[in-house]
């Protein structure tokens, strides 16, 4: 027997955030299944989906996040909630959204106190062992990471004015991809269609080969060792981190010491960034003002890098994520879980507790 449970879409408010926990057609899905979605207004304003478009999907508007919050069994987000957001969930409520925990104890400690059920769209998990739901915007970043790095290696944004493909007699920028994992693919995917010359580090000596296999000799790989990433980082013009410990923080990969090895006006991208970054130099940046040079290296580490292609990450994020919000609907999250243990892997804080075992280890919880 299906529950008929209350959903929840609040307006994303982090700076220069557009995507959407619920686009139309998913709403259109969870009311065919006799569910109520309420959704703050202006919600998907910023992909171009106005609150009609919601009503004929058979949604509620109301006037504020508050009344989203308050009627609500269950909340859809994207990002994860802001300190006043954790402040209107309660116990008998879930949350269903991106948490990213490791780099931010005071939200875990806030959702803690919420009594919530909060269940982490990054640490689901599918037979494979992938994050099903982490993959498409790891997908966006990685391509995402080699156009802005193109960007900021142009002499007027302060790079080193060089294009990333050159031209016939003229060498192509030397792009090193640390982490051969959906993001790393992706931005090589990217960066080799661009002409660039590209390596890949890991540290799986079967996904090198893999990777060698895929990519049929268009991308060097190379075992990622401490002396084999400072000779990365020597040699690059750009420098894209995308490593991932599922739930756990980024490993520092690049050194201070390093950006002394790299060219003046090269880049790092940290795709890392929302897992505290893999770079020792970083530091989290909004779209609003995405880029800092440390030592004449541009570091781009907007922690939301999919927010600026935001149409393109709604629909791709709500393709992976629905299915599972249909399933916590239709049977609760107590019962989804149970039936699913790969959902289960995507708990993250419930009864006052973190019930992660990466999360709980990072923050010392």
């Amino acid at each position: 027997m299906e529950n008929k449970m209350r959903v929840g879409v609040p307006k994303e408010i982090k700076i220069h955030e557009y995507r959407v926990g619920l686009t139309p057609p998913s709403v259109a899905e969870l009311t065919r299944h006799g569910h109520e979605v309420i959704v703050e207004t202006g919600a998907g304003g910023g992909i171009d989906f106005a609150d009609s478009d919601y009503v004929a999907a058979g949604a509620r508007i109301v006037a504020t996040a508050a009344e989203v919050f308050e009627a609500a069994d269950m909340i859809v987000k994207v990002k994860e909630p802001q300190l006043h957001e954790c402040a209107m969930l309660r116990p008998g409520q879930t949350l269903f959204t991106y948490l990213h925990l490791a780099a931010d104890k005071p939200q875990a400690e806030a959702l803690m106190a919420s009594g919530a059920t909060c269940i982490a769209y990054e640490t689901v998990t599918d037979r494979a062992g992938g994050l099903p739901l982490l993959r498409p915007m790891s997908e966006v970043a990685g391509r995402m990471s080699v156009q802005v790095g193109a960007h900021y290696l142009e002499k007027e944004q302060g790079g080193r004015g060089i294009l990333l493909g050159g031209v016939p007699g003229v060498a192509p920028a030397r792009v090193a991809i640390l982490g051969g994992g959906v993001a790393g693919v992706n931005a090589a995917q990217m960066a080799v269609g661009m002409r660039a010359d590209v390596t890949i580090y890991d540290i799986s000596t079967a996904r090198l080969a893999e990777l060698d296999a895929q990519f049929e000799g268009r991308v060097k790989t190379a075992f990622s060792s401490r002396a084999a990433v400072e000779a990365a980082v020597a040699r690059a013009h750009l420098v894209i981190g995308a490593v991932l410990i599922p739930g756990a923080a980024a490993p520092k990969l690049v050194t201070r010491d390093m950006l002394g090895l790299m060219k003046r006006g090269s880049v790092l991208v940290d795709i890392a960034i929302d897992q505290g970054g893999c770079f020792e130099t970083s530091r989290a940046t909004t779209h609003a003002d995405p880029v800092f040079t440390v030592d004449g290296i541009i570091h781009y580490c907007v922690a939301n890098m999919p927010g600026a292609v935001a149409r393109t990450s709604a629909f791709a994020l709500n393709n992976a994520t629905l299915p599972y919000a249909l399933r916590l609907a239709n049977m609760g999250a107590d019962a989804a879980m149970a039936a699913d243990p790969h959902l289960a892997e995507g708990l993250n804080v419930a009864g006052g507790r973190i019930t992660h075992a990466a999360v709980a280890e990072a923050l010392s919880l």
